[in-house]
C-alpha cells in the first residue's frame, strides 16, 4: 500500500490546514484518497525532506 505521506506531491495546504495531493485527481481518484484507499496511485513519487526542498528552490 502507497503511504501518501511518502509521496513528493502530498504537502500541507496553509489555506485550508490540512495536508492534500498536489495532482489534479478525478472524481473517483479524489473519492479513493479520501478514503485512504488509493493503493495504486499512478501518481505516487517517493520524496524525502531532501527532494522537496531541492523542488521548492
Amino acid at each position: 500500500m502507497i503511504n501518501c505521506e511518502d509521496c513528493i506531491n502530498y504537502y500541507y495546504d496553509e489555506e485550508y490546514e490540512c495536508y492534500t495531493c498536489a495532482m489534479d485527481l478525478d472524481e473517483d481518484e479524489m473519492g479513493r484518497f479520501l478514503r485512504g484507499s488509493f493503493k495504486d496511485c499512478p501518481y505516487y513519487r517517493r520524496g524525502d525532506d531532501y527532494t522537496i526542498v531541492r523542488k521548492q528552490n
